[in-house]
């Protein structure tokens, strides 16, 4: 019994952990604030009735509050990721869920682009969970005087952990949609604060040539101050003292390569 008792206490806060607060669970479940913190505490267990509520809720059988943690944890993602349409991408994300976990939040992010020669992008990204997936968000904000341009862009994919690389998919929103792919290397063990990868898509201002560049992404946690990351987005001279000096060392080593057809 007290096994028993260890296991639901622990898998109960694990489960209520994916949600956004213990008061809308309650009120989900059915059960008042003061009981319902009675069992996350371990101190008394729930009826057999109030088991199978709370179990319905998570979409769990009562008896997988029995298993172990970790038994109850991927019993857990199974149930709460959707199933992206049957297909051989079906397995692909999130790939390894708990080792993407750790990326999660904002990004400052650099690359050069085809579409502004002699400058360096900057936009910003977020990385969050939603039903056992990490969704990404990409927003470019550029503007250009002299030609009177002015970029608004919006991106959303799926990110993955596989074989010690995040890999993102992101399409653009609008009626003439685009894909874009990025590949980053986790962060070294000395260092959390900057991704260094390659990022593939085409260039809307050079006739839709698909290209690639390197790419740097700047962690900046799971809470920052999201006016001033998306008011850094725009264009930059390589010169620019606003740069990152490893930023600047990165992206100057290699030019992005077109393919012509």
């Amino acid at each position: 019994m007290r096994k028993f008792r260890e296991h639901f206490g622990e898998n109960l806060r694990l489960a209520c952990s994916t949600r956004h607060s213990i008061s809308e669970l309650c009120r989900a479940v059915g059960i008042n604030r003061q009981q319902f913190n009675r069992y996350i505490n371990g101190g008394t267990l729930p009826s057999a009735h109030n088991r199978l509520r709370i179990a319905t809720v998570f979409g769990l059988d009562p008896a997988d509050f029995d298993l172990p943690a970790g038994a109850f944890r991927r019993r857990l993602e199974e149930k709460r990721r959707p199933a992206l349409a049957e297909g051989p991408l079906a397995d692909a994300f999130p790939g390894n869920l708990q080792a993407l976990r750790p990326y999660l939040g904002f990004y400052q992010t650099w690359h050069v682009s085809l579409s502004w020669p002699d400058l360096i992008v900057c936009s910003c990204a977020h990385l969050r969970e939603r039903d056992g997936q990490i969704r990404v968000t990409s927003l470019e904000r550029i503007e250009d005087a002299q030609s009177g341009i002015r970029q608004r862009s919006r991106y959303v994919g799926l990110a993955a952990f596989q074989r010690q690389r995040i890999f993102l998919t992101e399409t653009t929103r609008g009626q003439a949609p685009t894909f874009g792919q990025t590949i980053l290397m986790p962060f070294e063990i000395h260092q959390r604060q900057y991704l260094r990868g390659l990022t593939m898509g085409v260039s809307w201002r050079n006739d839709n040539l698909p290209y690639a560049t390197r790419t740097v992404w700047r962690f900046r946690g799971p809470h920052t101050d999201r006016r001033a990351l998306i008011g850094n987005c725009g264009t930059y001279a390589l010169n620019s003292a606003s740069l990152p000096s490893v930023v600047v060392s990165f992206l100057t080593q290699a030019e992005p390569v077109s393919l012509r057809v």
